[in-house]
């Protein structure tokens, strides 16, 4: 199984606090990879590290075999990684349209603007009938899906998801679950997604992780750690 992302070794945190201590995972191209664990255990910073917001003391980051760890945020954009920030980051004055025309920010994604947002709206059919919304006027659900929406907007290869579902009533994170599937078996993006629904997130992802202090401390995929006795009783699952 190839990887398209992967870290190795990552030390990292912002300023002189040390938050990500000799990480190391691999993403496997067009799967769902999860990234599990305790509030504070560093998993958005784990995301903000793959995306260049962090200050990275050790380690190195490769994507699709290239070494990214000098590149600034918008070339790893430009390359194909798109982050979905925990708490959405909308414009909530600015319309639906406005949000996802904001998305394709790249040359090569406002070529592709039309065809970009046909596209969400194949795997979100609820905002092609909220195009002229303010973004503010939306329910929870549909704010979350706007705000992958527009990450799709800029044509990623891998999709960065950092928390999804937070805030979201069980029928609507189960509807929002399903999304991600589809967006990665229709339109073959790679995800990693950091969830604290940590059963639904083992059952959908092919490979998974826990962190805890900043550590990588199980790997395994998916189903396999569904079934670990220790991360049940740690998180849950049933």
């Amino acid at each position: 199984m190839s990887s398209e992302l992967s870290l190795a070794n990552v030390t990292a945190g912002y300023g002189e606090f040390v938050i990500l201590h000799s990480v190391s995972l691999e993403v496997p191209q067009k799967k769902i990879t999860a990234l599990v664990g305790p509030n504070g255990a560093g998993k958005t910073t784990t995301l903000k590290t793959i995306m260049g917001m962090t200050r990275l003391r050790e380690g190195n980051i490769l994507f699709e075999g290239e070494d990214i760890t000098k590149l600034p945020t918008y070339r790893r954009v430009e390359l194909g990684i798109s982050l979905i920030p925990e708490g959405r980051g909308l414009f909530p004055s600015l319309t639906v349209r406005e949000n996802l025309v904001i998305g394709a920010y790249t040359k090569k994604a406002r070529e592709k603007i039309h065809e970009s947002m046909e596209i969400a709206f194949s795997i979100f059919p609820k905002l092609k009938q909220r195009l002229e919304q303010k973004a503010g006027t939306l329910s929870g659900g549909e704010a979350q899906m706007l705000a992958i929406a527009r990450g799709l907007m800029s044509r990623p290869k891998v999709l960065l998801l950092d928390e999804p579902s937070q805030g979201l009533a069980p029928v609507v994170v189960m509807e929002l679950f399903q999304a991600i599937k589809k967006l990665n078996d229709e339109l073959g993006i790679t995800v990693l997604l950091v969830e604290q629904h940590v059963k639904e997130s083992l059952e959908l992802a092919e490979m998974a992780y826990v962190m805890e202090q900043g550590s990588i401390v199980m790997k395994g995929r998916g189903s396999e750690l569904l079934a670990d006795p220790s991360l049940k009783k740690a998180y849950l699952v049933y």
